[in-house]
């Protein structure tokens, strides 16, 4: 039996064999599929045993060949047998439900398309319909053998693009071949494969903390690619490596192994892994991205703020720095409003008196800070036209809150009977109902009784492994309290679903799309400095689309118009995050801030349906000159930055795939003009820009 379909161009196909064992022999782009190839006829039963159509390891079960420390010939995956099948259709696109078995096993592999656009999303469920304990230690997300379309030698013409990522060091994505990354074909198929595994994995509360959960893999030669992105705001993992004479992908959460997650389902319980997303594109990894992006816009929550993203300004970027008063916050108020700006955020302090990291919790306003009270300067806010917001820190509480005393231990994080402490703070626990109660008064009080509109919700700790109370293990403790915690948001939405919540964590420490599929808003990055800025910048929408990825722009008190202008185009093509001493800028720069948000205002509409694209390709933080696009039907805008280096020429090809003739103008600024030009019949644009300055050009598609 079959399952053999095409859908948005991507080619399925499984395989049922005589004795019910399931097969996946192909998922991709339908004119790589090759019927000779993606078949069982001409295979061996060991050679079919590497189709699984996912990886499962329970505790007891004995793995079926040597392999490391891969996920590959994990066991009982390898004695699952077809039961059925379910076609159907939803709001999304079609969706596809395999449902194998063994014993009192039952596993259901759901993968689900989105019409016109060559992305799956892909994740497993496993129930246990009679056994007493099943100790699942390892089981994938998404599946994939044959990686690779035609190279059984893997040499160089593969590349493994690997999403490096830090605080302050955002989306630096790196491009290797697999002999870069120490794999090699080191037997044949005849004799095993290789115990080498390239991956990456990421072990607590921060899943951006050093890479994001993301990766891609591109076939130059056979312009083929395939991009992934893990949807958790937990652990996870991916893998490659050859299996048999195949190249395979293997996406996870959590896992025993890396990340210290065991679920013990008892009798009649079932388990859900996380989701992943993984794009099959002819082209190269822009192109994928560009589906991602597609994807990104279909499964998030509608809301408002992207479909008309507005400007925010933020008093703590170079400027107040958790240090507010209402002294200090009317003159940033009055120049934000002239400014243009629609949301205003009061930044971290506002409810402690002194220093505030440690005293988080309680949320209530200082006295000191604010002797009119918060509704002061809120209202204030509101009567300049914009809407209030304040910073929040939901999921900790400060050693030296207030609330600490009076609340109850199990509110907290726990490993070995203790409390988790990470810089002097305790992580709250979603699971507990008083916490989650706690977390709805605050909400409540600032929306209802404050009048607050926006909420930039910080998150500054990395819990670790997870917790072990309540739970089979600690990474099932953190599964459950991350599971919790969108659950709780998805309430705060229902309940007030005009409400604007900024997904933060240290900047991009939780860029992932489980917390920005609700969140509309993803502060990208804490980078302090303007021209480091422009690396960030420019590979941010590799992981968020355009209207979610908020860059800060921050003109300093002592600098230039050049500098003013560099920090406008970081964030222009993208979600404004504005700050700085605004209202201590001279007015020749305060003008260049004020014409950046206007010109940002009337491309808006544009940006939030643009997909991006990289001439200069992905940049570096070393890079002498970057450059983002964004092409959004008939027209594009390009941002240009040279961040240093002597020479001051650059050549750029634009939208070389598009034949139509191109018009390409300077936008901003415009009392600034540099010299530029462009040749129509190469699609070459030249621009002379001085070390540390930016230019923004918009491309017109005859």
């Amino acid at each position: 039996m079959k399952i053999d379909l095409t859908e948005n161009n991507l080619r399925l196909c499984i395989e049922v064999n005589t004795d019910r064992a399931v097969y996946l022999l192909y998922l991709g782009q339908m004119d790589k599929y090759n019927p000779e190839r993606h078949a069982c006829e001409g295979k061996s039963v060991a050679e079919l045993k590497r189709f699984v159509l996912v990886e499962l390891q329970i505790t007891g079960y004995a793995t079926i060949y040597h392999h490391g420390n891969k996920h590959t010939g994990t066991s009982p995956a390898c004695m699952l047998t077809y039961m059925t099948h379910r076609d159907t259709r939803n709001p999304f696109g079609r969706k596809i439900e395999v449902v194998q078995g063994h014993g009192m096993i039952e596993v259901v592999s759901h993968i689900q398309f989105y019409d016109g656009i060559p992305v799956v999303r892909s994740w497993t469920e496993i129930a246990n319909k009679g056994d007493p304990l099943l100790p699942i230690e390892y089981v994938s997300s998404f599946s994939l053998t044959g990686l690779c379309i035609d190279d059984p030698n893997r040499r160089d013409e593969g590349h493994m693009h690997i999403p490096h990522s830090t605080w302050y060091g955002e989306c630096q994505w790196r491009s290797y071949s697999l002999h870069d990354l120490g794999y090699y074909v080191v037997t044949d198929a005849s004799t095993g494969h290789s115990m080498k595994r390239i991956s990456l994995s990421n072990t607590g509360s921060w899943p951006c903390g050093e890479h994001l959960p993301m990766g891609s893999y591109e076939e130059i030669a056979f312009d083929k690619t395939v991009t992934w992105q893990i949807e958790t705001a937990g652990s996870w993992n991916w893998e490659t490596s050859d299996t048999g004479n195949e190249l395979y992908l293997q996406i996870s959460g959590p896992s025993f192994q890396e990340n210290g997650f065991l679920k013990k389902l008892k009798k009649g319980e079932a388990f859900t892994t996380v989701q992943c997303a993984v794009a099959f594109v002819n082209g190269d990894f822009a192109e994928s991205i560009r589906a991602l992006t597609l994807y990104r816009r279909r499964i998030r929550r509608v809301n408002n703020d992207n479909a008309h993203p507005k400007v925010i300004f933020n008093d703590y970027m170079n400027c107040l720095w958790g240090d507010p008063t209402t002294e200090r916050e009317i003159p940033l108020i009055d120049a934000a409003a002239e400014a243009g700006c629609d949301y205003y955020c009061v930044d971290c302090g506002w409810y402690a008196d002194g220093f505030w990291w440690d005293e988080v919790g309680e949320w209530l306003p200082s006295g000191k800070r604010f002797p009119g009270g918060i509704r002061e300067v809120l209202d204030y806010i509101r009567s300049k036209g914009m809407i209030p917001g304040l910073w929040l820190e939901l999921e900790v509480m400060g050693i030296k809150s207030p609330m600490v005393s009076r609340v109850d231990p199990d509110w907290f994080f726990k490993r070995n009977g203790f409390p988790v402490i990470d810089e002097g703070r305790y992580q709250l626990d979603f699971r507990n109902p008083e916490v989650r109660a706690h977390a709805d008064e605050v909400i409540r009080r600032l929306v209802e009784d404050y009048g607050v509109g926006y909420i930039k919700n910080d998150y500054n700790i990395n819990a670790g492994v997870g917790t072990d109370t309540a739970a089979d293990s600690a990474g099932d403790g953190l599964l459950q309290h991350t599971r919790a915690w969108l659950d709780w948001l998805d309430g705060v939405f229902l309940k007030y679903p005009d409400l604007v919540i900024e997904n933060c964590g240290s900047g991009g420490m939780r860029m992932e799309y489980s917390l920005l599929s609700r969140c509309s808003i993803q502060s990208v990055t804490d980078q302090t400095d303007y021209l480091k800025m422009a690396a960030i910048a420019a590979n941010c929408v590799s992981a968020v689309a355009p209207e979610q990825a908020a860059i800060w722009s921050y003109p300093l008190r002592a600098g230039d118009p050049e500098e003013v202008v560099f920090n406008m185009i970081n964030a222009m093509l993208l979600r404004i995050h504005q700050s700085g001493h605004l209202a201590e800028l001279e007015s020749g720069r305060a003008d260049l801030v004020r014409e950046g948000i206007r010109v940002h205002k009337e491309i808006c509409p544009d940006i939030a349906e643009g997909l991006p694209f990289w001439p200069l390709g992905l940049a570096k933080m070393s890079d002498d000159f970057c450059a983002l696009g964004i092409e959004c039907g008939s027209r594009g805008y390009l941002a240009v930055w040279h961040v240093r280096g002597d020479s001051d020429l650059v050549t750029i090809p634009v939208l070389q795939g598009n034949n139509r003739s191109k018009v390409v103008r300077c936008v901003y600024p415009s009392s600034m003009p540099c010299a530029y030009s462009f040749d129509r019949d190469s699609s070459v644009l030249s621009v002379t820009l001085h070390s540390a300055t930016a230019r923004l050009f918009r491309i017109d598609l005859a």
